[in-house]
C-alpha cells in the first residue's frame, strides 16, 4: 500500500475531487493548508500599499491506495489539477505499512 499526497491549489479541490470519484477513488482525507514553494509567495496591493504574502492557501489531499493506484491517481490529480502557472502543486507518494479501520478488525498491510 501507499499513501498519496497532493497538494493543489485552493479552487481546484472541486474539479480534482469530481475526477477522482469518477475513477471509483472516493477515499480521501482533505485538509486547507498553508504553504510556498518556487513562487516564494506573491505580493498584493492593500489598502494603496504593496504587501508581500509569504505563503499561499492550499489543500492537501491524502489517500491510502493500493499500489497499482497511485500512477492513475497520479495522472488524475494532475490532469484536473493542472493550470500552467506557478503554485499548480506538487504530489507525495511513500509506503504505508498498515492501515487499520477504527470501526472493524479490518487491517491492511
Amino acid at each position: 500500500m501507499k499513501m498519496v499526497q497532493a497538494i493543489i491549489r485552493s479552487e481546484k479541490l472541486d474539479s480534482v475531487k469530481k475526477a477522482l470519484e469518477e475513477k471509483g477513488y472516493i477515499a480521501m482525507s482533505i485538509m486547507e493548508i498553508t504553504g510556498r514553494g518556487e513562487q516564494k509567495g506573491i505580493t498584493l496591493e492593500y489598502r494603496g500599499a504593496m504587501v508581500e504574502v509569504d505563503t499561499l492557501p492550499k489543500i492537501m489531499i491524502q489517500m491510502a491506495v493500493n499500489d497499482e493506484d497511485v500512477d492513475p491517481i497520479i495522472a488524475i490529480v494532475r490532469a484536473a489539477g493542472r493550470t500552467g502557472n506557478f503554485g499548480d502543486g506538487k504530489i507525495f507518494v511513500w509506503p504505508l505499512d498498515l492501515m487499520a479501520k477504527v470501526r472493524t478488525d479490518e487491517v491492511w498491510r
